[in-house]
This record gives C-alpha cells, sequence and structure tokens, in this order.
C-alpha cells in the first residue's frame, strides 16, 4: 500500500536503490536481488537556506507552544474546576494523551515515509496534525467531566503531536550534518521559549477558560501555517516503495534492531531515563509550587510567568550555546552529560527549596539543563538515525517513544512516590527525577561510540 496524495506538478524525489524505484521504471526494471549490498552511498544533503531555517523555527516555537502551554497549565485550571483537590487526575489525563501518541506516531511517521504527493511527504500530515489541535480546543474549554477533558486532550496531543512530528521529520530529512547543531540549538531553543511566552500570555487571561486553550493554539496555527506554505518540501510523486506496506510491516515497523543499530539504541535507552526524570518533575509543577508557594493552582501563573521569562536566557545559552559548541569542537556526548547533570542540580535545589529565591534558583538551572540537553541530544540523534534516506519518519517516531512512554509511565508512578512523603512536600519526586536524568546522560555518554 503506497499513500497518495495529490496530482500535477514536478517529479522530483530522492530513490533509495534497496527500497525505492523510479516510479516510471518500476514495473520494467525491477531492483536485483543483491542491490542492497550494492548500493551507492546516499549523499549529505545540501546546506538549508536561511530563510528555511526562520520558518522550521517559527513552526517549532507555534507546535510547542500549542503542545505544552496545555500539558503544564490549561489543563491543570480546568481540571481543578471539574474536581478541585485531585491532582492525581492530571497525571492520568497526560498518560492517557502520551499512551494514544504511542499509537499515532510511529503510523503517521511511517505513512509520510511513503507518501507520494505533490506537496510533498511531510506536508500533508503537518496540516492533518493542526486541524485535529484545532478541533480539541473548544472539546477541551467546555468538557462538562474528567472523560470529556481527557477525550479533549487525547485529540490534542495527537494533533499536534503529529504537527510537531511531521516538521522534526523534515528537518531530518533537510539538514546536513554541519548545520545539525546550530539548527538543534535554534529549535530547541524555540521549544524552550515558546511555553514560556505562552505561560506569560495565558496568565494574563487565566480567569478566561476558553482562551487559555485558544492562544497557544492559535500562534501554532499561523506559525505553522506560514511554514506550511513556504517552506519547500519537493514533490514526491516520483518515488514507490518496491515492498508493500501491510499490516505486518506496519507492526514490525514499530520496533527495531538494537543489534543492528547500537548507537541509535543506546541514544534511544539514555533519552528514555532522562525523560521519565524530566516527566516525573514537570508533570506537577502546578501543585508543586502551589503547594511551596501556599497560593491556589490559578494563581501559580504569575510564578511561572515570572520564572517562564527569567529562564528565556537560560534557554538562550543552554540551546544556541549548546548546539554552536558541540557543531565547532565536533563533540555531543560531553554536553549532553553536562546537561543532565545541570538538570540534576536544579531538580535538588527545589526539592529543598523553602522560598521564592531558591524556588527561582531551582528553575532556572533546571532550564538550563533541559535546553542543553536537548539541543545537542537533538543533533546526536539527527547523527545516528539509521537509514535516514529512506525511514527518517519512522526511525523519528521510534526515537519519540522514549519521550512519550516516559509519559505514559511517570505520571502514573509519580503519585506512589508522592505517597513515600506523604503526598504532600514532593521531595521523593524531584530527588527521584534528579537521579534518573543523571543515569540518562551517563547512558548515552559511555554506550553511543560513533559519534563523540
Amino acid at each position: 500500500m503506497t499513500t497518495h496524495v495529490g496530482d500535477g506538478g514536478d517529479q522530483r524525489g530522492d530513490a533509495d536503490e534497496r527500497n525505492l524505484v523510479p516510479a516510471n521504471t518500476a514495473m520494467a526494471q525491477p531492483p536485483p536481488a543483491d542491490s542492497s549490498s550494492r548500493r551507492a552511498p546516499v549523499l549529505e544533503p545540501a546546506p538549508v537556506s536561511f530563510g528555511a531555517i526562520l520558518l522550521l523555527v517559527a513552526a517549532t516555537f507555534g507546535s510547542g507552544m500549542a503542545m505544552i502551554v496545555p500539558m503544564s497549565y490549561s489543563l491543570a485550571v480546568r481540571l481543578d474546576q471539574l474536581a478541585p483537590g485531585r491532582a492525581d487526575l492530571l497525571g492520568y489525563i497526560l498518560g492517557i494523551g502520551s499512551a494514544a501518541t504511542l499509537v499515532v506516531a510511529p503510523l503517521s511517521g511511517i505513512l509520510s515515509d511513503r507518501t507520494r504527493s505533490r506537496w510533498g511527504r511531510r506536508r500533508p500530515f503537518t496540516v492533518a496534525g493542526v486541524a485535529i489541535g484545532i478541533i480539541a480546543i473548544p472539546v477541551m474549554a467546555f468538557a462538562p467531566n474528567f472523560a470529556v477533558l481527557a477525550a479533549g486532550w487525547v485529540l490534542s496531543t495527537v494533533g499536534w503531536n503529529t504537527a510537531g512530528g511531521s516538521i522534526g521529520n523534515w528537518q531530518a530529512d533537510r539538514l546536513p550534518p554541519q548545520q545539525r547543531g546550530k539548527v538543534s540549538g535554534l529549535t530547541g531553543l524555540a521549544m524552550q521559549v515558546a511555553p514560556v511566552v505562552g505561560i506569560i500570555l495565558v496568565g494574563t487571561v487565566r480567569a478566561e477558560t476558553l482562551l487559555v486553550f485558544v492562544i497557544p493554539a492559535a500562534a501554532g496555527l499561523v506559525l505553522v501555517g506560514l511554514f506550511v506554505v513556504f517552506a519547500r518540501d519537493p514533490d514526491s510523486r516520483a518515488v514507490v516503495h518496491s515492498e508493500p506496506l501491510t499490516l505486518g510491516r506496519i507492526v514490525r515497523s514499530y520496533a527495531f534492531s538494537p543489534r543492528a543499530f547500537p548507537d541509535f539504541a543506546w541514544n534511544w535507552v539514555g533519552r528514555f531515563i532522562f525523560f521519565f526524570g524530566l516527566t516525573f518533575a514537570t508533570s506537577f509543577s502546578v501543585y508543586f509550587f502551589s503547594q511551596r508557594l501556599g497560593i491556589s493552582v490559578p494563581e501559580v501563573a504569575g510564578f511561572q510567568a515570572l520564572t517562564a521569562a527569567l529562564s528565556i536566557g537560560t534557554a538562550l545559552l543552554g540551546s544556541l550555546g549548546g548546539g554552536w559548541v558541540s557543531d565547532r569542537i565536533g563533540r555531543r556526548k560531553p554536553l549532553i552529560v553536562l546537561g543532565a547533570l545541570l538538570f540534576a542540580i536544579g531538580c535538588t535545589t527545589s526539592a529543598f527549596a523553602g522560598n521564592v529565591p531558591s524556588l527561582i534558583a531551582g528553575t532556572l538551572i533546571s532550564s538550563l539543563g533541559i535546553a542543553t540537553f536537548s539541543a545537542v541530544g537533538q543533533a546526536l540523534t539527527l547523527d545516528v538515525l539509521p537509514n535516514r534516506d529512506t525511514e527518517a519518519g519512522r526511525y523519528m517516531a521510534i526515537t519519540l517513544f522514549a519521550q512519550k512512554i516516559p509519559g505514559v509511565l511517570a505520571p502514573a508512578v509519580a503519585p506512589l512516590v508522592l505517597a513515600l512523603m506523604g503526598g504532600g512536600n514532593f521531595l521523593a519526586l524531584y530527588l527521584t527525577a534528579a537521579v534518573l536524568a543523571v543515569a540518562g546522560g551517563l547512558v548515552i555518554g559511555i554506550g553511543v561510540r560513533s559519534t563523540r
């Protein structure tokens, strides 16, 4: 089965000799049985223009705001209206949403790898994701109960993750090695700053339930829309896969061989452990700040806006600085380990914080660590990505598992960790997050061998 969207236009596309053949010769000249052993090396793509990078960063910013602001603030506000004092329900909602993306993300990646369209392989999925995300707004804003709110969040996270994943696949398709660190730094900065700006904006209208969902989605619609319209995604109709896309092939594509791709596997495991710890700390941050500051959940927006504004500087330093340095010195792993250590220090500082200055300090140190790890980690992921020429979407989706599976498990496990300390002071939760972050960074630093 081949996904085919649209007609007309030119016949551009890349053909992999092992799995792909030009459409006009597919029947007449099938690939020889031993073609994989004689496969020519794949040429690295040409450098991406400044304008395309600007569109990419803007789209990443917009999709990031639409994804993260509801998760970090809007959902908690709505849930507090529906079920006051039930912080555990937020964990279940986030876990359900992450479980949905675990199913959809690889499927959309696989289908986009095989999409034949005048608009390219990635663009149709970007548009579809944005549409689903917009549909979710009224469902969440007017949800009468927990079940409807959870259903709305499933739509939202599936939609915006599909759009964001498609943008990431475009990045994997188009960036040559010498641009990966710098551009990953820029997109990493966008992902760090997007929720900051979003929290500031929704904090000004926190009494308006509809607007706390509309504002981030509107930003995503406009900025991702510009990317869809103006960023070039080559016509992919001239390329077909010689192997049909069967149900069995789809199921098997959700997994990969660690023995065949050991560096990709070690990077995956390290990211999984790090993001498990990160999700521990971030899923309940609204309730954590509410408890430590002695304020109501809606009032947390003011404090989050302050720390978010201050964290722009740390995000700038970690994302741009980390990405630029990693390209400059040709080393990724030391900076990834450094990012994990900084996040752990920030979590530990927050865990023992008893006043506003120490809470701000912990948050900023954590922000610096997340920015460094994310930017350099994204560049390393592109470095070790298998079969980038033909299966970038598939392996980018599998990489996303390392973030989404923790998103399912960590919110469910976190209440158990909270119970260790009576469910109130979050000390065990934040210290556990710190330990996991360091372990994840070390797994990448020690396990990955092909990239320094």
